[in-house]
C-alpha cells in the first residue's frame, strides 16, 4: 500500500470479490479484505513510543527533535530546555547518530515518518 497499491485482496477472496474491487477501485475506492484493513489500522495505531524505543531516542532527544520541528533555534532549544547551546548540540549528535541522518532537517523528517514526534 506505501508503494502505490489502489487496494489489497487476499488470493483465498472470491472472483466475486475480486470484480467489485475492481469495481471500486475504478470508482476511486481502496477495496481491502477485512483481514487487511485491520492490520492497516493496527500499524496506525501503533504509539510513538515503540519508534523512540528501537531508535533509544531519550525524552530530551524526543524534546529537541519536537521544538526543532517547530523551526525554534538551537539557541532558542537551550532557553527553553534551561541548557547550554553546547549541550543542544551534543543531544543533536547524538539524534544524527541514532536515526542515521546528517543533518536537521533529515532527522525531522526521519521523526516525523517514524512517528517519534
Amino acid at each position: 500500500l506505501s508503494n502505490g497499491a489502489d487496494g489489497y485482496l487476499l488470493k483465498k477472496d472470491s472472483s466475486a470479490q475480486l470484480v467489485r474491487a475492481i469495481q471500486e477501485v475504478y470508482e476511486g475506492g481502496a477495496p481491502m479484505s477485512p483481514g487487511i484493513a485491520h492490520r492497516v489500522l493496527q500499524a496506525f495505531r501503533q504509539p510513538k513510543a515503540t519508534a523512540k524505543k528501537e531508535y533509544n531516542i531519550t525524552d530530551r532527544e524526543q524534546q529537541v527533535l519536537e521544538l526543532l520541528s517547530r523551526g525554534v533555534s538551537y539557541r532558542m532549544i537551550g532557553l527553553e530546555l534551561s541548557i547550554s547551546p553546547e549541550t543542544v548540540n551534543k543531544h543533536l549528535k547524538n539524534i544524527y547518530q541514532k536515526l542515521h541522518v546528517q543533518c536537521g532537517p533529515e532527522a525531522v523528517a526521519k521523526a516525523i515518518r517514524e512517528r517519534i514526534i
